[in-house]
């Protein structure tokens, strides 16, 4: 079954693709026209929804890991309860880091703009650096929040063998933590140079020069 669910998909397109290109229509399978034609705003509300939404994905899913260790591991040792609950607060902090990433690019999003004004080259760069940064900020907190599940729960059934190894495996799980902020602090420098939506000066496209 495994075989059919990865090589089904891209057989399937690769097909379609053929079929497209063969058949005279290949015009029809124009990337650059998908790009042109796709509303800014929602390249930038996707972006925002995948930064909020990799990241809440992130910490639930590493504080099940870590959580079902401290619940198994407390039935030996209750005293590990209290204490690995400090890894269920390093899961947490990488869905807030995606939460203030989100509330700072909806900041670009600024006052509605008409779409007869809305098509210009600094809406275009704002919408595609909001979508490219939400998600390279989703997928770094999606990966930390396995990576602090992971050594959180390594950490939980460590402390219930052996107490002397809980701070040194702790040790390990702040710097996992850590690779969030790299991923909040590279989000920011994405969009830096993106300046809030605003209409066009006038109503012609800016891809299209006048002779």
């Amino acid at each position: 079954m495994g075989y059919y669910s990865y090589g089904l998909p891209p057989f399937v397109v690769v097909v379609i693709a053929l079929y497209i290109l063969l058949t005279g229509s290949g015009e029809a399978f124009n990337v650059g026209r998908f790009l042109e034609e796709s509303s800014p705003y929602a390249w930038a509300a996707t972006g925002i929804g995948l930064c909020i939404g990799l990241s809440v994905l992130g910490a639930g899913w590493g504080i099940f890991i870590t959580g079902s260790s401290i619940l198994g591991g407390g039935v030996r040792a209750p005293r590990i309860s209290t204490k690995n609950l400090i890894s269920i607060i390093f899961c947490e902090v990488v869905a807030i880091y995606g939460v203030i990433i989100g509330i700072v690019y909806s900041a670009k999003l600024g006052e509605f703009v008409p779409e007869a004004h809305l098509y210009t080259r600094e809406n275009y760069f704002t919408g595609f650096a909001l979508f490219w940064g939400g998600l390279t900020v989703g997928a770094c907190n999606l990966l930390c929040g396995l990576c602090v599940g992971i050594t959180g729960s390594t950490a939980a059934l460590s402390d219930a063998a052996d107490p002397n190894l809980f701070v040194k495996i702790l040790v390990v799980e702040v710097f996992g933590s850590i690779l969030g902020l790299f991923g909040l602090i590279t989000g920011l420098l994405m969009v830096s140079q993106a300046s809030d939506f605003s209409a066009a000066s006038s109503l012609a496209s800016p891809l299209v020069s006048v002779a």
